[in-house]
């Protein structure tokens, strides 16, 4: 029964989207009825002249004033004259010399969450050791303990 009960939901959800569709259909059918009968057919959009001037004066049509040119040698050499002028320097920062890694950032925001996972991880292998060494009260046990948590600390720091 389970299967039939999912089944009858699947198609009322999709007699309804049928239905919706279909709604929105009549809707755009009657919004393009409404502006064809409400334009005159003598009456047509206005054009935009952006970057042209219409070659027939009659045309009807908004046209956007351009802005004049004007003369490059000017524009360029008003840079060079700026290139010529020595601009100093003050103070160079090596950091901003020197490219840094992609995932530098990343790394940085790691770093506070790496420091404490550290400790926690040298935590409990000291509650390891000591457990081990509750559990085994022999001498050599206890060394055995020792060095293995020695070598093993010694080989997380290189």
């Amino acid at each position: 029964m389970n299967g039939t009960e999912g089944l009858g939901k699947l198609t009322e959800e999709s007699l309804k989207r049928k239905e919706k569709l279909r709604q929105l259909r009549e809707k755009a059918k009657r919004l393009e009825q409404k502006n064809t009968t409400g334009e005159e057919e003598g009456q047509l959009a206005r054009p935009v002249f952006r970057s042209y001037r219409p070659q027939n004066e009659n045309t009807l049509g908004e046209i956007i004033p351009q802005e004049p040119s004007g003369d490059i040698e000017e524009a360029v050499g008003e840079q060079l004259s700026l290139l010529k002028s020595n601009v100093v320097v003050e103070d160079i920062d090596i950091d901003n010399l020197a490219p840094r890694k992609p995932d530098w950032d990343l790394k940085r925001d790691v770093a506070k969450k790496l420091e404490r996972l550290d400790r926690r991880t040298q935590k409990a292998i000291a509650e390891l050791i000591r457990e081990r060494l509750k559990n085994n009260q022999d001498g050599q046990d206890i060394f055995q303990a020792v060095n293995v948590a020695t070598a093993h600390a010694g080989s997380t720091n290189i």
